[in-house]
């Protein structure tokens, strides 16, 4: 399914989420306008690493991000394989890919195409403005 976050569209798995679309839609339409900072969402995350790396970035806080070099510290793997995970993330947004960056740089984004990384840009910024 598509949502629209920030002005850009995002592809969501909804298959992977036991709730609606609908519950979907109106927790990320509450965190874009700042009433919601994280998601009560079940997720079914996929085994292997992406599966812990998805279950990591559901533990970064609001408003606060974490290197791909830290959570392939913490989860002994190595970094590009942490980015590899996320970018294989099927609900970014509902689990925050965006809150891992790179050490000097945002780093990728697969969520929102083309505008993938001013996307990132975008929902780090919204986060920290509302902390």
């Amino acid at each position: 399914m598509l949502v629209e976050i920030l002005g850009t569209e995002v592809e969501i798995d909804e298959s992977v989420v036991e709730e609606p679309p609908e519950a979907i839609r109106r927790q990320i339409t509450a965190y874009e306008r700042g009433e919601r900072t994280d998601f009560d969402l079940a997720v079914a995350a996929p085994g292997g690493l992406t599966g812990r790396v998805m279950a990591r970035m559901r533990r970064i806080p609001y408003g606060e991000t974490r290197t791909y070099g830290e959570v392939a510290a913490e989860l002994d793997t190595a970094p590009v394989a942490v980015g590899q995970a996320c970018g294989r993330n099927p609900v970014p947004i509902v689990v925050p890919c965006h809150r891992i960056v790179g050490a000097n740089s945002l780093g990728g984004y697969s969520a929102g195409g083309e505008e993938g990384v001013a996307l990132k840009r975008r929902l780090l910024e919204h986060e920290r403005a509302r902390r």
